[in-house]
């Protein structure tokens, strides 16, 4: 009970359900075991975070200081360096500019929307035109088996040379360079091209459905692109999952 009411004192009135309310504001909860006895005491209450420099025991037995720095990018699926990153520069509760990704007011991460999000800015260079690159790759993923198709397409009509994933541990990935008058003409046609030249598994973009339904559910909230096309999505992919059903994890 004392876990949920620190996360209501952190929503806005207008996301309270009644039972927040309740538990917010009915005086028989006043007495619960927890330093924050009200609403009125928010503004005493000192956030809590992961630090970015702490100790740690290292093999040999010595204390060492570890200061959190930003992901190698040669090392674009470290899972783990990249989620407390995140957590660090994304508090729960503040504006959250890791879009797709998910985690709540306890630390705790959607490790399927942090695969996504991994998988789609390693395959894009760093530029300006980056996040335009990663939104539009985003769109094609949540419309599920769309990769599926173009796969089956192409390995129908080029028999003596199929796609063949990679499932190495270092993976040899193109990356997109898109310059930034070019990023608004990327299209879905140059996603499915981009998968396919890297040999992006079939299974690791259905994994990575989740991601983008973030993405769109976060684009809904808080647009920066038109409603038009966010309607036109989202109708592909409800008429996509109705035929396929939720990908397997």
């Amino acid at each position: 009970m004392n876990k949920l009411l620190l996360v209501v004192q952190k929503l806005d009135e207008s996301l309270l359900d009644r039972t927040m309310q309740a538990l917010l504001y009915d005086p028989i909860y006043r007495n619960l075991q927890s330093p924050i006895q009200g609403k009125e005491d928010m503004d005493f209450v000192v956030p809590r975070h992961i630090p970015m420099r702490f100790t740690h025991v290292k093999e040999d037995g010595k204390t060492a200081l570890h200061v959190m720095c930003a992901p190698d990018p040669s090392q674009p699926f470290n899972l783990e360096q990249i989620a407390q990153y995140a957590l660090i520069f994304g508090w729960p509760g503040l504006e959250n500019t890791w879009q797709g990704i998910a985690f709540d007011f306890a630390y705790c991460m959607h490790w399927q929307t942090l695969f996504g999000f991994t998988l789609y800015w390693a395959l894009c260079a760093t530029s300006t035109a980056k996040p335009a690159v990663v939104r539009r790759l985003a769109l094609v993923m949540a419309q599920l088996r769309m990769y599926w198709e173009v796969v089956v397409s192409y390995n129908a009509a080029f028999l003596d040379q199929p796609m063949v994933a990679q499932y190495r541990s270092h993976l040899n990935l193109m990356q997109v360079h898109m310059p930034d008058k070019m990023a608004q003409n990327f299209s879905d046609d140059d996603v499915l091209r981009v998968l396919l030249h890297n040999q992006i598994p079939l299974d690791w973009v259905d994994h990575a459905y989740m991601y983008s339904v973030v993405y769109l559910e976060q684009q809904f909230h808080s647009p920066t692109m038109s409603m038009d096309i966010f309607h036109k999505i989202d109708d592909e992919r409800l008429q996509r999952l109705s035929h396929y059903s939720t990908p397997p994890l």
